[in-house]
């Protein structure tokens, strides 16, 4: 005999939180989906208890939704072929978003049409019209599945719940026997394949519109108790890592993009269904609450979220990143109104300090502009969060973030960020689908990102459809010309790397990766040493037989600033320096280049590796928001950052004034004072104070067990850590750690003191 169903685990686990949410005799009548219809329409749209709808500029922004729904409805010409003479069939998008802005337009105040009977029959005789016509429970799913499945059924059935006084049984039944035909019940047996993260989040969505639609208690059950799969974190696939990272369709880092979609839907959920017999009590939900801090604050840089998080959608729109950027604000105000309250104040800071130092696109001005109903909420609640004193604007974060289960690394230092985006076994190069993302080849392959202040659109205007796809700013590449959507739509573009990461101690940090190139023989060692005011970059073991030169991108700048170029270093006025050591010849190029109807000015910087190198190398660094002076001296202060070792063995660093050693070990081996018995990542601090800290990474995933040696003199350890299983001290440190294959790539750091030289 078989076991029972998901689908029926799932039923009953709602009924469960039903019953114990109910008094005993009690039962779910219509005053519960009375509720859960009203707080779908508070928290959705706003009203009421977000703005005064008699107020600006919400007054203004009403009345212009009424003027568009009424356009609408008059416009509206129901044939076999159309509801609307410009939007023939199939429209799986834009019908019912027409019809959901005209039932915002019906139950919103203030839209000349608030409750019009009028507006309310045409909403409902659009949706009995459409259904009859394209969303059949006889009709055939074509192209897209999340057309069927998620985006028009939402939009159906959203507008539904808004007009749903003017909405006959027979309507209602009619819309329902449609998405039961393509959202069945079963849809939520099995959390797999296109139903995990942001996917699931929206089918709950869609089942819980359904069971608000016909007043349906077992499916309201099913959309509370089929969310619990997205929280727990994961060790692969699809979902949230305890490192920060979030992963979709397998292997794509994608908090700007699904990440906030399922982000603005769960704080959607949570709040609509609070009070309600259905409310979410799962505790393993305090996932979502960390991933706030842990998973989308350290990718949102001054109000616009970077774009080596956005997967195939960096290229849709200009400013597409300070969009995203909105819509996680939008998601963290949401989700902080039932959040604890030590959450509620730290985030709320947040979001003030994004949309305060958002100059590129100014956050309250942009939503005070939407043209959708439900960004006045949004607007409402941020105008609420600027205007309280008792909220601080929380400044832009300093340190070091690293996610090694998704091959991203984020640093911070006052005046500048930067980001580095790379591939693994783990993580594909890019994505490419539905005709989106054709050119995005090499932004897996070390694109190194950076941003000064008052530089925050540049990535964001009309960089993506100009820039040069084969010089992305920090890149290796093999300039062998690739086919659009290389790789294959939805392919797997993972590489054979498992040496993709590095060690952080949360202020500095040695990044690395093991370069495999796209469709390419290329093959290559990069590091990145992001410290206080540089970005030291080496590259090594730098191999290709692809018959073509292969190029190392120092950068290629969206700008027209006046570029500088002397003996050993760069500079471009308003953004930064680079110091190139003797022996690399740094080629440069100014040009204007034009696509999709737009020109961009470019300055790129690069190093010219041959054709078919074989082991080649280089050595430079990044100082962001460095004038020409300072530019100037640390090029004449070779000792600065002395290379300990740049092989396709170890790549190191030791930077005496900051009391830094760091290397990325990619075979057992020394360099400098540091030896490791396995490949790993190494960083050594000395504070200055008579103590040190000493931190290393397992980032292949691979050791049961490391030996590191530092040849220092250390009296004894101060504080250890969890994996570390021997320390001896002395005239050098010895730490033996056991267990690293489990840490998920994560940095292990030990405290010591330090003793006396013997020298």
């Amino acid at each position: 005999m078989k076991g029972p169903s998901r689908r029926l685990f799932l039923q009953l686990g709602g009924l469960a939180v039903l019953t114990a949410a109910c008094a005993p005799g009690e039962r779910t009548d219509a005053g519960a989906f009375t509720l859960l219809r009203r707080r779908w329409r508070e928290v959705t749209l706003g009203y009421p208890g977000t703005f005064d709808p008699e107020r600006e500029p919400y007054r203004a922004r009403l009345a212009w939704l009424g003027a568009e729904a009424a356009r609408h409805r008059d416009a509206m010409t129901p044939t076999r072929r159309s509801l609307w003479p410009d939007l023939p069939f199939p429209s799986l998008d834009a019908t019912p978003a027409r019809l959901r802005a005209m039932a915002r337009a019906y139950a919103l105040p203030g839209t000349g049409l608030t409750a019009e009977p009028g507006l309310g029959t045409a909403v409902a005789e659009g949706i009995e019209h459409y259904v009859r016509h394209v969303y059949a429970a006889d009709a055939e799913q074509t192209g897209n599945w999340w057309d069927w499945q998620i985006g028009t059924p939402r939009a159906l059935l959203d507008a539904a719940v808004l007009a749903a006084p003017h909405l006959t049984d027979t309507q209602v039944a009619a819309l329902c026997a449609a998405v039961d035909t393509f959202v069945p019940e079963s849809r939520l047996d099995d959390y797999a394949g296109n139903s995990t993260g942001a996917n699931r989040v929206d089918l709950c969505t869609v089942t819980l519109l359904r069971a608000i639609a016909g007043a349906d208690p077992a499916r309201a059950a099913l959309a509370a108790s089929a969310l619990s799969p997205v929280f727990p974190y994961v060790t692969e696939g699809d979902g949230f890592y305890r490192d920060g990272s979030f992963i979709q369709h397998g292997s794509v880092p994608y908090q700007g993009g699904y990440g906030a979609v399922l982000l603005t839907g769960l704080a959607t959920l949570f709040a609509v269904l609070r009070g309600t017999p259905w409310e979410i009590t799962d505790p393993a939900a305090r996932t979502v609450l960390d991933a706030v801090d842990r998973s989308f604050a350290p990718f949102v840089h001054d109000g616009a979220c970077m774009d080596l998080v956005r997967g195939r959608g960096i290229d849709r729109r200009p400013y597409g990143d300070h969009r995203r950027g909105r819509e996680i604000a939008a998601a963290v105000l949401l989700l902080a109104e039932t959040a604890p309250d030590a959450e509620r104040a730290r985030w709320r800071a947040m979001v003030k300090g994004w949309a305060v130092r958002d100059t590129a696109k100014r956050m309250l001005g942009v939503a005070e502009r939407a043209a959708e109903g439900s960004d006045l909420a949004f607007h409402a609640r941020l105008s609420a969060v600027l205007g309280d004193a008792t909220v601080p604007a929380a400044a832009e974060p300093t340190g070091h973030r690293l996610f090694p289960m998704s091959a991203r690394a984020v640093h911070r230092r006052p005046g500048w960020c930067a980001a580095v985006s790379m591939a693994s076994s783990r993580v594909a190069h890019y994505e490419y689908g539905n005709g989106e993302n054709l050119r995005g080849w090499h932004t897996g392959s070390g694109m190194l990102y950076w941003w000064t202040t008052g530089r925050g659109d540049q990535y964001s205007d009309a960089f993506w459809p100009t820039v040069d796809p084969y010089r992305l700013p920090g890149t290796t590449v093999s300039t062998r010309r690739l086919p659009d959507g290389a790789g294959g739509e939805w392919g797997d573009t993972r590489t054979p790397a498992e040496w993709v990461g590095g060690a952080t101690d949360g202020v500095y940090a040695a990044v690395g990766q093991h370069l495999y190139g796209l469709e390419s023989t290329l093959e290559a060692f990069t590091s990145w040493f992001f410290l206080d005011d540089a970005v030291v970059c080496l590259g090594a073991g730098i191999t290709c037989r692809d018959g073509v030169p292969v190029e190392t991108v120092v950068d290629n700048r969206r700008t027209g600033a006046r570029l500088t170029v002397d003996t050993g270093w760069a500079h471009l006025d308003g953004h930064g320096g680079y110091v190139v050591p003797a022996g690399q010849p740094l080629r440069t190029l100014r040009e204007n280049r034009t696509a999709a109807g737009v020109t961009r000015a470019y300055a790129t910087l690069w190093l010219d590796h041959g054709v078919d190198p074989d082991a080649a190398g280089y050595v430079y660094h990044l100082m962001p928001g460095a004038g020409p002076a300072e530019t100037a001296a640390r090029a004449a202060d070779p000792g600065w950052a002395r290379v300990l070792a740049n092989t396709s063995a170890q790549q190191g660093i030791e930077v005496p004034s900051r009391g830094v050693t760091a290397v990325n070990f990619w075979t057992d081996g020394r360099a400098g004072g540091l030896t490791a018995s396995d490949p790993c990542a190494i960083l050594v601090r000395d504070l200055g104070d008579g103590t040190a800290t000493v931190t290393v990474a397992d980032p292949r995933r691979a050791l049961d067990g490391l030996t590191v040696t530092w040849d220092r003199p250390v009296a004894g350890l101060t504080r250890g850590h969890r994996l570390l299983d021997h320390a001896e001290t002395g005239a050098r440190l010895t730490l033996t750690f056991g267990g690293l294959a489990g840490h998920e790539g994560a940095s292990c750091t030990v405290a010591v003191r330090l003793g006396a030289s013997t020298a």
